[in-house]
């Protein structure tokens, strides 16, 4: 199972994702990804920086690293220009990209009217996600996209040509049904174990046979030991931070991981918080 790292992208100071990525290379973290917002949920007169451009960085500095977005939203970009990013960043990567859409929930609302982008209902979203994902499928391969209900004809070409990995993320059945019919894998962000475990059986029963690898993704607490973790417990209470976090003691967090595993996980991707260290924390977890 790989290990990936979600960076912090709610800020003005881009040598701080950066640096997260030198410290996951150095920690023998396999991957790292970002997440697309325009601005941090509910939160619009903070900063966020640019993924596609913060993870092209990423890969001259690292070769090694695969690089991804987790997620990125199917209606924050025409599919063109979305496929043109994704191709570009899998080209600067050396073929190591990975590009993980959405359907956005409620949450995305506020982003979409700030930024002029329509906002459509629920089950439309769920629909240009999909047809986004096919469209990208047929332009990676070097076809035009013929157009569907929401993604317009595309004739490319795709010059030069990518095809990075695409994933979808999302806990609904109807997205994970979108990844069980069209991803290459499917990502379940912020999930328990047993629901983790129910949805990978209701994706491979979806799927029918056809191949999706399953994912974890989600923001951890992990402490070295109990001791460290009722620290990092109270600074986050203390700082009036959301409590609604994986939490766990190392030991307990190499458990976790080897119970995903079992399910058919193939990444874990996690956001640690509670300081710098976390990210060695977590990796020293996984690879003890």
């Amino acid at each position: 199972m790989k290990l990936g790292l979600s960076l912090p992208m709610f800020t003005a100071d881009v040598a701080r994702p950066l640096a997260s990525a030198a410290r996951a290379a150095a920690a023998g973290y396999d991957g790292v990804f970002a997440p697309d917002h325009l601005f941090p949920p509910g939160v619009p007169g903070r900063p966020a920086l640019e993924p596609f451009a913060v993870l092209a960085a990423v890969a001259a500095l690292h070769p090694d690293l695969r690089v991804g977005t987790l997620v990125t939203r199917a209606s924050l970009r025409p599919a063109g220009i979305l496929a043109k990013q994704a191709a570009a960043l899998d080209q600067m990567s050396g073929g190591q990209a990975i590009l993980g859409l959405g359907a956005g929930d409620s949450v995305s609302k506020p982003e979409h009217e700030a930024f002029g982008i329509p906002f459509a209902p629920t089950a439309e979203r769920v629909s240009i996600l999909e047809e986004t994902v096919d469209a990208l499928r047929a332009l990676f391969g070097g076809h035009p996209w013929p157009g569907g209900a929401h993604v317009p004809a595309i004739a490319g070409p795709l010059l030069p040509p990518g095809e990075p990995e695409l994933w979808v993320g999302g806990r609904s059945s109807e997205v994970i049904g979108v990844a069980a019919r069209t991803a290459d894998a499917w990502n379940g962000w912020a999930m328990d174990a047993e629901r983790f475990e129910a949805s990978v059986g209701e994706l491979r029963r979806l799927a029918g046979g056809r191949p999706v690898a399953p994912t974890w993704g989600g923001i951890a607490l992990v402490g070295t030991d109990d001791g460290d973790l009722e620290r990092l417990r109270g600074e986050r209470r203390a700082r009036g931070l959301s409590m609604d976090v994986w939490q766990g003691n190392a030991k307990d967090f190499r458990s976790f991981a080897g119970r995903l595993e079992k399910a058919g996980c193939s990444w874990i991707v996690a956001l640690p918080v509670g300081g710098d260290d976390r990210i060695d924390v977590v990796a020293g977890a996984l690879r003890a």
